[in-house]
């Protein structure tokens, strides 16, 4: 579920996370664009009188300079100082050049993607897509400069801190944006992808950048932050209000995070099967039609919000884990997925909706690698939370069902737009809370309309849900959602039936410490997912170990809990009902204290013992 294409422009303030921070780092930020600028304009100054100095400001994808250059070039010259700015995007390759190298690794195939949405996963880098000659002008002008004094050259643009030009600068700079708004800046025609002198289609524009902008930049930035090749980094999301950290007060700042449990900052969307569920638990804004995703913890799609001395200083949850990834995941995660976080959790509310989601599927770990150059299978689970009348989940096909048939029914209904009489091909199960599913990838499956599940996935940056039917539904502007029958008919695991589905992926739960009410059970374990689904029970506390292994903890019944270091009690996150909360690996031994009245109920996902041998 993570192709955030139409996120809801709503910003959530609750989920801060408060951390101990040195007076040193507090007093190092600096907020505000105009005060950014002076205080940069202020550094850059005095070392220029001696010789000139070079600021190179890079940043993630829709990254925007224009407000801080502008500011910056009138306090320095206000002070004296020259100044000269550099458009790194002079230096790519020709617009024909870049567009063959990137149009290649995607689908134009419109019977088997009608919506255009896949692709192949760029891995060539800022490198890949820069011309060496023009390259080479630029460093060459760049060296000239440094024999002069009074001057300050301002080279900007996303890639100018690729590795072959970092020794140039006496200065660098890293404005980072949240993937939401650099997804809403996107479809305010605030950006062009790299290279283009004119736009895309916003939803084109969007898929090259998951498949090559936004992959080149996460490249770049996990590198340079790995490195601590910055010096200073920027909070951009927001280009009147910038926040400026000097490079070791963010790694102060990455540290305390990642050794305490911590809470993301969720992203809501609306979907044509949205419920309103949780809109009313979050207090979502009025004019939102619906809720139907909640994106509380997809790693490359959410970001951290963090207390500084009382302003909130907001970054990309990846940039933490890829900075701090041994701290947050532990060493063997970070070896095995390289450097990713491995699962991914979201809400699914259907809850008082006008029906159910779509019936379908997910590829598989060597279809992934082979035809889009992704890191693995798409496996899910559904942990149903709330349920309303008749709700149910969809999941595998019945013992009688007659594919052949089915197959030819569905493309029925994509071509000749006949309903299909999905009760007779697919199996469910009556939802109730605390029904917990695996959907090992190809499982056919859908979560039935009046529900919210937690759902919880593998490692994946696309998405590649391949929908097989979707009851002749209109989307919001009025057009018949698309169907991947042909993907889906490739990717479908035809034996999984409800024989199969009840003796393999609806388990019971299994206590492996303590019984029901005060204990830990696994809910759910299969040999082709390396996730380990399980729920912590207790009336007052209850107390744990990361052993190594990050834990994600999520309140599905009760009201509110401390999560809290045993050894270090100061560390601690007060989590109410359904919110996400990442326990590091770092973290050891900690407790759950239930700060309500009510029992509480704990859904705990973890990567499951020997998770290093599994497949991709």
């Amino acid at each position: 579920m993570s192709f955030m294409y139409k996120p809801f422009p709503f910003d959530d303030p609750v989920p801060v996370n408060r951390v101990a921070l040195g007076e040193e780092t507090v007093r190092s930020l600096v907020a505000g664009t105009e005060k950014c600028a002076a205080a940069m304009a202020g550094k850059l100054a005095e070392a220029a009188a001696e010789r000139t100095q070079i600021l190179a400001l890079d940043g993630y994808t829709t990254a925007d300079w224009s407000r801080f250059v502008t500011l910056l070039k009138g306090r320095l010259e206000a002070l004296g100082i020259g100044t000269r700015t550099e458009d790194f995007s002079r230096v790519y390759r020709s617009e024909r050049q870049i567009y063959n190298l990137v149009d290649k690794h995607l689908s134009w195939d419109r019977e088997a993607d009608p919506t255009l949405l896949f692709g192949k996963i760029y891995h060539g880098g800022y490198e890949g897509l820069i011309d060496a000659y023009k390259l080479q002008k630029l460093t060459n002008v760049l060296e000239m400069e440094k024999d002069g004094r009074g001057r300050v050259v301002i080279v900007y643009g996303c890639g100018c801190l690729v590795g072959a030009m970092r020794w140039l600068y006496d200065v660098k700079c890293w404005f980072d944006v949240t993937p939401k708004e650099s997804i809403l800046r996107i479809r305010r025609g605030a950006y062009k992808n790299l290279g283009m002198k004119e736009p895309l289609p916003v939803s084109l524009m969007i898929r090259r950048c998951y498949y090559a902008d936004f992959e080149v930049a996460v490249g770049l930035r996990k590198e340079i932050l790995q490195g601590t090749h910055f010096d200073y980094y920027f909070d951009s999301d927001h280009e009147d209000d910038l926040k400026m950290l000097p490079q070791k007060a963010l790694s102060e700042i990455f540290a305390s995070a990642a050794r305490q449990p911590f809470r993301c900052k969720p992203v809501y969307l609306e979907g044509v099967w949205g419920g309103t569920y949780m809109k009313k638990l979050r207090h979502l804004p009025e004019e939102m039609r619906n809720c139907a995703w909640v994106f509380d913890m997809i790693p490359m799609e959410v970001s951290v919000m963090v207390d500084v001395g009382g302003t909130v200083v907001e970054f990309p949850f990846c940039s933490l884990f890829m900075k701090e990834g041994d701290a947050v995941m532990g060493r063997q995660c970070v070896k095995k997925y390289g450097g990713y976080f491995p699962i991914r959790f979201n809400y699914d509310d259907s809850y008082h909706s006008t029906g159910n989601m779509s019936i379908q599927c997910h590829s598989g770990g060597k279809y992934n690698i082979e035809h889009y150059n992704e890191l693995g299978r798409q496996d899910e689970s559904y942990y149903v939370v709330v349920t309303g009348h008749d709700a149910k989940t969809f999941i595998g096909f019945r013992d009688d069902a007659d594919l052949p048939q089915f197959f030819r029914d569905i493309e029925a209904a994509d071509k000749e737009h006949k309903s299909v009489d999905y009760m007779k091909y697919i199996s469910y199960e009556e939802s109730r809370p605390g029904l917990q599913v695996m959907l090992p990838a190809g499982t056919v499956h859908s979560s039935g309309r009046n529900q919210v599940i937690l759902e919880i996935g593998s490692l994946t940056v696309g998405s590649y849900t391949y929908k097989m039917y979707d009851y002749l539904r209109l989307d919001f502007d009025g057009k018949q959602r698309p169907i991947h029958t042909k993907l889906g008919k490739e990717n479908v695991a035809q034996d999984r039936r409800t024989s199969w589905i009840r003796e393999n992926v609806v388990q019971k739960p299994r206590f492996i410490r303590g019984a029901e009410g005060q204990g830990e059970c696994i809910l759910g374990e299969h040999e082709l997912m390396y996730i380990s689904l399980r729920r912590l029970e207790f009336e007052k506390s209850i107390e744990d170990d990361t052993k190594g292994r990050f834990h994600v903890l999520t309140v599905v019944d009760g009201e509110k809990v401390r999560i809290r270091s045993k050894a270090h009690p100061e560390r601690f996150y007060d989590a109410s009902f359904m919110d996400v909360v990442v326990v590091p690996a770092s973290l050891g031994q900690y407790e759950i204290i239930n700060l309500g009245a009510e029992p509480i109920r704990i859904h705990k996902t973890l990567l499951k013992d020997g998770f290093e041998k599994c497949e991709p």
